[in-house]
């Protein structure tokens, strides 16, 4: 199994649920405060919806391949850097309700994407005890806005001088 993953910031959770609901004729896989997620089967995708702040348009989050095993994730990490792609690698990551391995790269147009696995279901949001406590709920870690700190440096360099351990 593989899939693309879509990641939105949303204003209206409750509309937005509504609204994906019905365009892909499907109820959420899973949901919890402030943040919901569709594993739609037709087109294989894993939209993602996390709350924003009210009255900000809705707007991309970050982009992913939700792909089937570990192994995969170690293997996308190898082409990448083969590649020459600068990667940011997260194990055990527990973030967006999902423990996870996964690996980053940023697109040329700043767009992070991410490769990972959903090892297991996880009870929080957030990952705790790090730097990285405001990390899903926020823009902080999901996405590299460290970088308004340092335009030079990329999403990844970003996150790890953050301390973030997470990505959606």
């Amino acid at each position: 199994m593989s899939r693309v993953q879509l990641a939105l910031r949303v204003a209206d959770l409750e509309a937005s649920i509504a609204f994906y609901s019905k365009l892909f004729g499907a109820e959420p896989a899973k949901r919890r405060q402030g943040y919901a997620n569709f594993a739609i089967a037709e087109p294989p995708l894993k939209l993602v919806l996390i709350e924003g702040e009210t009255g900000e348009n809705t707007r991309l989050d970050h982009l992913g391949v939700e792909v089937s095993s570990t192994e995969d994730v170690a293997d996308a990490t190898t082409r990448l850097k083969d590649a020459g792609l600068a990667t940011f690698e997260e194990t055990d990551t527990s973030c967006c309700y999902a423990l996870q391995d996964k690996v980053w790269v940023t697109g040329p147009g700043e767009e992070p994407w991410e490769v990972y696995v959903v090892k297991a279901d996880a009870d929080t949001l957030e990952k705790a005890g790090t730097a990285a406590d405001a990390c899903c709920g926020t823009t902080a870690c999901c996405t590299p806005d460290e970088r308004a700190v340092d335009p030079d440096r990329t999403p990844a360099e970003a996150k790890a001088a953050a301390g973030c351990a997470c990505g959606g």
